[in-house]
């Protein structure tokens, strides 16, 4: 099983969780998804999207500045919107994300991480 996790190395909550699993001594592919080279394609998004665990709007930092100026309001959101949304604005996508190419899951709460590092693939708790 790939572990891919959807990195933001300036995120304290990112970064924790990259440390439990690199502890546990699982191999990961670490995808920093702001990096141009790095980023999701529209394709890409739509998968996650539709394996995420939770509704897909889950997948937007929805307390971020950004959202706010623009004035969005995602609530009961389906997946063609979130990927719209994170195809124009990267940087809204939740971090971290755990994908095990047949789960993804957000790692808060960090609780979750814990949870990641002991089973070794995306899980909920």
């Amino acid at each position: 099983m790939t572990l891919t996790l959807l990195h933001n190395p300036h995120c304290s909550t990112s970064v924790h969780a990259l440390d439990a699993l690199e502890a546990a001594g699982h191999d990961v592919t670490v995808r920093k998804y702001l990096l141009v080279a790095e980023r999701l394609s529209e394709d890409e998004l739509r998968s996650l999207a539709e394996r995420l665990q939770g509704d897909p709007v889950d997948a937007l930092i929805r307390r971020d500045k950004k959202y706010r100026e623009l004035g969005l309001a995602a609530d009961g959101w389906g997946i063609d919107e979130v990927v719209a949304t994170l195809v124009a604005h990267p940087s809204l996508l939740q971090r971290p994300i755990l994908d095990d190419g047949t789960n993804a899951v957000i790692g808060r709460p960090r609780e979750r991480q814990r949870a990641w590092a002991a089973a070794g693939k995306a899980v909920t708790e």
